[in-house]
């Protein structure tokens, strides 16, 4: 018979949200000049602003674009000296002054976003093992499936089409959006955020040559993966379980999109992993590190606390903590800067040395 879809666990989402800019300014404790009456429900760029929009403007660079666009108010760093440029502006729009306009725009992006509304309970359609458990204010979408023993905590949000396997673990009031798996005996702690398509723990990349040469040999991964408190990882990434241990995101760690972690590894607290970063079976990562987008790393290195690597790098060996590397293969940003640069002048340098050369021959 076709299940019972009457009663679904997530509610209509929340309407436009609307205030005025007095009430936006209070949020972000800014000072005022212009109307303070106007309404604001988005925030768009200046170039191509409309009414009823916030702009947002960083430094006297792009100051120009303001009057291009109509928006109906302006964030402006106190930097900036702002009565002129109200002066100048043919609209005499709102501003909005800042200590920090960065941090402004934070606020008030945070104060628009639609929430994630949900009601406890479990949709019709959820496939949940009988031992599985689950608190009475958890929310469980349509289409998911929750294995023996899997345990979803409090507040958790479970979104359609989810897969929680055998022993995994789901903290309090983290969120998984569609189409997330989480794989037997895996780990996430509270307050996380996995978008769409993150799978966490896939076995590991491993084979050994079979002794008849004939083929390969899969190495078994029966570890698990182990993710702490406030991670968030970006849509379609994957997380490999270990071959035996723990594959660890620590405390904080933002995972960008596409990013793919081995077998194995050790990431850190407060870590920052950008677009498309591959990481070999394990890598360990110190606290605070930073990779750029498509970083590779290769098996068994580690990176010291605090160390960066520019987008596009290979790092073949160890990193010291604090240290800035780039290139491929990695090597100190100074180093490479300098390489690059003398590079770059080889096109005029060889000429020269040949008609050099040529002079002596002669």
């Amino acid at each position: 018979p076709e299940p019972n879809l009457s009663r679904h666990p997530m509610s209509d989402p929340d309407p436009v949200k609307s205030a005025p800019v007095q009430e936006i300014a209070a949020l972000v404790g800014a000072t005022v000049i212009g109307d303070a009456s106007a309404r604001i429900d988005r925030v768009e760029s200046l170039a191509t602003a409309t009414p009823g929009s916030l702009g947002f403007l960083r430094d006297a660079t792009h100051a120009r674009e303001l009057f291009s666009g109509r928006c109906s108010a302006v964030l402006v760093p106190a930097s900036m000296d702002a009565p002129r440029l109200r002066e100048e502006d043919p609209l005499s729009r709102t501003l909005l002054i800042v200590p920090d306009a960065d941090l402004a725009l934070i606020k008030v992006l945070s104060f628009l976003a639609p929430s994630i509304r949900t009601e406890p309970g479990r949709h019709a359609s959820a496939i949940i093992h009988p031992s599985a458990i689950i608190d009475p204010t958890a929310s469980i979408g349509p289409g998911c499936v929750i294995g023996a023993r899997a345990v979803i905590s409090a507040a958790a949000v479970v979104m359609e089409h989810c897969s929680i396997a055998d022993n995994a673990r789901v903290g309090a009031r983290t969120i998984l959006h569609p189409g997330t798996r989480i794989l037997r005996d895996c780990k996430v702690g509270n307050d996380c955020i996995l978008h769409c398509g993150v799978v966490v723990g896939a076995d590991g990349f491993g084979y050994h040559p079979s002794p008849d040469g004939r083929g390969l040999i899969k190495v078994p991964h029966i570890g698990n993966v182990e993710i702490h408190d406030h991670v968030e990882i970006g849509a379609n990434s994957c997380i490999d379980r270990a071959k035996f241990g723990s594959t660890v995101i620590g405390s904080g760690t933002k995972i960008d999109n596409l990013v793919q972690i081995g077998h194995g590894c050790k990431i850190g607290r407060a870590c920052v992993l950008c677009g498309q970063v591959g990481l070999a079976g394990s890598v360990t990562l110190g606290d605070g590190v930073v990779l750029g987008g498509q970083v590779g790393i290769a098996d068994n290195i580690t990176l010291g606390a605090g160390s960066k690597v520019a987008g596009g790098s290979g790092v073949t060996n160890d990193i010291a903590p604090g240290a800035a590397f780039m290139g491929r293969p990695a090597q100190p940003a100074s180093e490479f800067r300098r390489n690059t640069a003398a590079f770059r002048a080889l096109g005029d340098l060889v000429p020269k040395m040949k008609r050099y050369f040529r002079t002596m021959d002669e």
